[in-house]
């Protein structure tokens, strides 16, 4: 028997317990059918100012299906494992004192409950007419970017001598992941898979785990002949960068010290700038393109150079009044102009959210894409200058360091 649903429960002869109690029918039924595959719960009103969802999906352990919990926090996950009768005596005390939300997926149907601000109860179900079915499987792999046995990883402290993730780089471990997933994707958008060597050079290495996860990726997992350049003006960091390259015997891959407006080298095939200060950003985008850099990759801050220069048009006056609103602005349109120039200049540009660097709450990164053939885009250069046009800025770092870059 397959539980099913009517397409709507809203009806005024029903009250809202009625309906609570039936999509908790529902939950149990498709339980003991083995029909669920995944139940959220969002809209979190309790006291854990930190939680954010409640994912519940079987799993399968020693024979036998439990209930998988994921609380998801801010900045955490926590797990725990319950029997079919604990899960849903779990689930009534959740819904509806602390979770407003839930999304009910079945194999053939998936349902949705809503808890209004008056506590009225409403279901909605619908078919999918393709069926789905559940990982039941207790040791999932979670997709990684990057083998969590590598030796640098121990060598930088991310994971233990076992190669164990140390708790507190968790954040760390996602970052590097998250970071190579996004360069994994540009480089072959950019056809450096065919590349026989290639130079990456990273601004403001710090203390290198993005650098040293580009030469393990380019070097040990796409095996290319590459050659990885730190650039820190922290000669501490540039020595102890170094001495881990020794200590693991690696080649291909150097620190020095300096900073992008000193830094003189040609032919860099992928540049990468994070938390690149105010008009550093800049430079280093200069840089990228200059050289004919294949893939750009920056993390932009502290957006000081057109914030003074902004003319509000009237009608945004008050809104921009407040500081903070102001700033968001002039950040916007900082990294909006960025974004235009390098479309300008034969970039296919992308502008999305990244994983904050642990010393700066940014979380924007700009990817730049070279095309083949490249030649000035006319049209992104009307856009610029219509945007400055309408803030009144008079100049830009970016675009006055690319004057000339092209032959118009």
């Amino acid at each position: 028997m397959t539980a099913t649903l009517p397409t709507s429960f809203t009806s005024s002869e029903q009250s809202s317990n009625t309906e609570l109690q039936r999509f908790f029918s529902l939950i149990e039924q498709l339980m003991q059918e083995q029909q669920l595959i995944r139940l959220v719960l969002s809209k979190y009103q309790g006291p854990a100012l930190q939680l954010r969802r409640l994912e519940i999906s079987p799993v399968e352990i020693k024979s036998k299906i439990c209930w998988r919990f994921v609380w998801q926090y801010q900045t955490n996950h926590q797990t725990q494992n319950y029997g079919a009768a604990d899960a849903l005596a779990l689930l009534r005390t959740l819904l509806p004192e602390e979770f407003k939300a839930a999304q009910l997926q079945a194999n053939a149907s998936e349902t949705q409950m809503t808890i209004s601000k008056k506590g009225k109860v409403l279901l909605n179900s619908k078919k999918i007419s393709t069926k789905q079915t559940a990982d039941i499987s207790h040791n999932r792999e979670k997709q990684r970017f990057v083998e969590q046995s590598r030796p640098f990883l121990t060598a930088l402290g991310v994971t233990d001598v076992q190669g164990r993730i140390i708790p507190a780089m968790a954040n760390k471990w996602k970052q590097i992941n998250k970071f190579i997933e996004i360069l994994q994707a540009a480089v072959k958008d950019s056809g450096l898979l065919q590349a026989t060597q290639l130079h990456v050079a990273d601004f403001g290495s710090g203390k290198a785990y993005l650098t040293f996860a580009m030469h393990d990726y380019f070097c040990h997992t796409l095996g290319l002949t590459a050659k990885i350049t730190g650039v820190e003006l922290r000669q501490n960091l540039v020595d102890l960068c170094n001495n881990t390259v020794a200590k693991l015997n690696l080649s291909g891959i150097h620190f020095e010290q300096g900073d992008v407006k000193h830094f003189q080298t040609r032919g860099i095939n992928v540049m990468v700038a994070l938390h690149a200060c105010d008009v550093a950003t800049d430079y280093a985008i200069n840089m990228g393109v200059r050289t004919g850099a294949e893939i750009i990759m920056c993390s932009p801050c502290c957006h000081k150079e057109i914030r003074p220069q902004i003319r509000l048009p009237d009608v945004m006056a008050p809104m921009l009044s407040h500081g903070i609103h102001l700033g968001q602005e002039a950040e916007m349109v900082t990294d909006s102009l960025r974004a235009l120039l390098l479309e300008a200049h034969g970039y296919h540009t992308k502008v999305f959210e990244f994983i904050s660097l642990e010393h700066t709450s940014k979380n924007k990164m700009i990817l730049a894409t070279k095309r083949k053939n490249a030649v000035v885009n006319s049209e992104a250069l009307q856009q610029i200058a219509s945007i400055k046009q309408f803030y009144g800025i008079k100049q830009q770092c970016l675009e006055q360091l690319l004057q000339g870059a092209f032959q118009k």
